[in-house]
């Protein structure tokens, strides 16, 4: 190398061959206000025919992530020649953020590519506190849930009457032929494999009993809360949503209405109102299918059936059914609005929180079942 005048600066980049390793020296501030220079000192470096490309940072005084980026495009093309490049010396942070960024393999480990270990923790780290938001927002939620019921039942001239019969009608009613149309199918179902299995050892009137409990205690109340989820919790989250995106929920506050006044709790009271009707029609249609095809495929007469049905049914086998409902209607009315809520400035955010609000609605609806399962099984109900 020549020697360098007195008082003069060493270049910003010197490259130095060792063999078949070529050895690039960075010196200086390798920053933005030099970057002409800088990328004229990388642009002068010879690195043909190296089978390595080491690059020594421990005598830089600073750099930006203008800096970082020339390095980065200087590195690019050798290691698409497949060169190993090694770094000599601590990496400073916007080198590390542009090699990782960018795509450069190494840079996190300071000398040698290899496995990344700090990148799990970030995954977990964001995880968490992506958890953490979330867990603060469900509270946030339904603390305002909370207090807007207790402002109801304090005085009543803050329940939106027409809302909330408009919400019964369209979670209840409107539900009412596909509800029906599923419990007759399930019972049906239920009777003839309970008939084929109970035939072989001529049990075949149990299976009254076994189409009575099953509808009254779980399959009336679950299929129909599973079926409302998908039909009313959706339905919740997109139209809380479009409002959203459409900014009447921001009108509604400016002009001082609470949102959640207005557009959560006329539903999530309505569809509280609504199920529980729904899962008696459903009972009584799964009751109906059942007698059907008893006396269809067993030739059991209607009044015995009607006898049987009466004496399989224990006090609480109705109102195991019916006690379930109500919280299944909080959990999905809950769910639906509360992703309608979130719903922030595109349509596919939208598509995907009505998605998320079904999904969630429906698994909560079975974890609350088989909560509800085993308290009954600990009281002996």
């Amino acid at each position: 190398m020549a020697q360098l005048k007195s008082g003069a600066r060493p270049p910003a980049a010197v490259g130095e061959w060792h063999g078949s390793q070529f050895l690039v020296r960075l010196h200086g501030e390798w920053v933005m206000e030099s970057a002409e220079d800088l990328e004229a000192a990388l642009a002068h470096l010879e690195w043909g025919g190296a089978t390595q490309v080491e690059l020594d940072i421990s005598a830089l005084a600073g750099i930006d992530f203008t800096g970082a980026s020339l390095i980065h495009a200087f590195l690019r093309p050798i290691e698409a020649a497949e060169i190993d490049v090694r770094w000599r010396g601590a990496l400073p942070e916007p080198v590390k953020l542009v090699e990782r960024t960018l795509g450069g393999e190494g840079a996190e480990s300071g000398v040698e590519a290899g496995f990344d270990l700090a990148e799990p923790v970030r995954t977990l780290g964001r995880w968490a506190v992506h958890q953490h938001q979330a867990i603060l927002s469900i509270v946030d939620f339904f603390g305002r849930v909370c207090t807007s019921f207790v402002r109801v039942f304090l005085s009543l001239r803050h329940l939106r009457l027409p809302a909330l019969v408009r919400q019964v009608a369209e979670t209840g009613m409107h539900a009412l032929p596909i509800v029906s149309l599923i419990a007759f199918l399930i019972s049906v179902i239920i009777a003839y494999m309970g008939a084929q299995q109970l035939r072989k050892f001529g049990a075949e009137i149990f299976v009254v009993d076994l189409v009575t409990v099953g509808v009254l205690r779980e399959l009336g109340v679950l299929l129909t809360a599973i079926i409302v989820a998908g039909r009313s919790g959706s339905a919740f989250a997109a139209e809380i949503g479009v409002m959203k995106l459409n900014e009447e929920i921001d009108a509604l506050q400016a002009i001082g209405i609470d949102p959640v006044e207005v557009l959560v709790l006329p539903r999530v009271l309505g569809l509280m109102i609504a199920l529980p009707l729904l899962v008696v029609v459903a009972d009584a249609v799964g009751l109906a299918g059942g007698g059907l095809l008893c006396y269809w495929l067993l030739d059991i007469p209607l009044p015995q059936y009607i006898a049987r049905v009466q004496e399989s049914i224990a006090p609480t086998t109705f109102w195991v059914g019916i006690i379930k409902a109500p919280v299944f209607a909080l959990l999905i009315a809950f769910i639906g609005t509360l992703r309608g809520m979130e719903v922030r400035a595109s349509s596919r955010e939208l598509g995907r929180l009505t998605t998320v609000a079904v999904v969630q609605s429906i698994f909560m609806v079975i974890f609350a079942d088989a909560v509800f399962a085993v308290i009954f099984m600990e009281l002996d109900i």
